[in-house]
């Protein structure tokens, strides 16, 4: 039988302590289970003897990476018999530690991050790799102590596109929270005829077509594109039209690319050639993401010049 895992995560002073401790308390998700409670640093809160008797939890400690190990972890659920984990884990940790210490039975049921808002801009400047290890990770993404102005500021940031699946929360200081999805602003008029991407705008329509497929079911839009065949594509009028995008560090640049349709499309198209295109969208089953997915039935096609630098920059520039 495998023994759920939560783990929490993100920088020191983020808030992921009292997040840990409201959950164990809330009687939603509590119901007398036994949690071992793994903490991976102190921050500005502990767990005192009172709360880990109220939560019925275990707390073990761990001070130091190398303590994060399989052994360590087996021994710790050995001797506790939980009937579940939580992890408190170091933001300054590689995320792929958590796989690898991981005894067989433990399963990974949700990551969760918490991002402390008035640090957020320095974080993103100077360690944009490491946050986005951690949101690329999450199911559930909560930056605390926002005011409005901050709010402007994530709005206006990558933070979507380094998770376009991620339920993403904004809490003011009074506790008060709004799901990011509410006041999130599309640079693109999505009543038009014809819903004209900017070249600038290709990944904030992508990651919100992924995001929100329905929402464009039906709609006609015109892009600028890079082209990649697909030798084996079913149906054979298929191929690939994207953008290649870096949402925080060259480590993580990746083709954002829809999957699109035209008559003897795989003739027409030359590889990593550009195109102006005119198409509408047609959400359906793709065999290779086992879903639904906007496909894009092309209507018009203009080969097209490659643009100075081909890498789209996600990171508050161009998202």
């Amino acid at each position: 039988m495998s023994l759920p895992v939560y783990v929490f995560t993100g920088f020191l002073e983020s808030g992921k302590t009292k997040f840990i401790k409201d959950t164990l308390l809330d009687p939603g998700f509590t119901n007398n289970e036994v949690t071992l409670l793994i903490s991976c640093e102190e921050g500005e809160e502990e767990y005192d003897k009172d709360f880990l008797k109220k939560s019925h939890s275990k707390l073990l400690q761990l001070e130091d990476k190398d303590e994060f190990t399989t052994d360590i972890l087996s021994k710790a659920a050995a001797k506790v018999k939980p009937d579940r984990v939580v992890i408190e884990y170091n933001g300054m940790w590689d995320m792929r530690l958590i796989n690898d210490a991981f005894p067989k039975n433990w399963e990974l049921y949700q990551v969760i991050t918490t991002i402390n808002a008035e640090t957020y801009k320095l974080y993103l400047a100077n360690m944009g790799s490491q946050i986005y290890q951690h949101v690329s990770n999450s199911e559930l993404i909560v930056f605390n102590r926002c005011t409005d102005e901050l709010k402007d500021y994530i709005h206006s940031t990558s933070i979507r596109a380094m998770n376009p699946q991620a339920y993403i929360y904004l809490e003011d200081n009074d506790g008060n929270a709004e799901d990011f999805a509410d006041n999130e602003p599309l640079p693109y008029d999505l009543d038009a005829p014809v819903v004209d991407i900017k070249p600038d705008d290709f990944g904030r329509f992508y990651v919100d077509a992924m995001n929100d497929p329905d929402k464009y079911d039906g709609k006609t839009v015109k892009i600028y594109a890079q082209l990649h065949k697909r030798g084996d594509a079913d149906p054979p009028e298929r191929f690939a039209a994207g953008r290649f995008s870096m949402v925080c560090c060259a480590n993580d640049i990746s083709f954002l690319a829809f999957f699109c349709d035209m008559d003897n499309g795989q003739n027409i198209v030359e590889e990593r050639s550009y195109a102006n295109m005119t198409a509408k969208i047609k959400n359906e089953y793709v065999k290779e993401f086992h879903g639904n997915m906007p496909v894009l039935k092309v209507l018009k096609f203009e080969p097209a010049d490659a643009p100075e630098d081909d890498l789209l920059y996600m990171n508050g520039g161009n998202y």
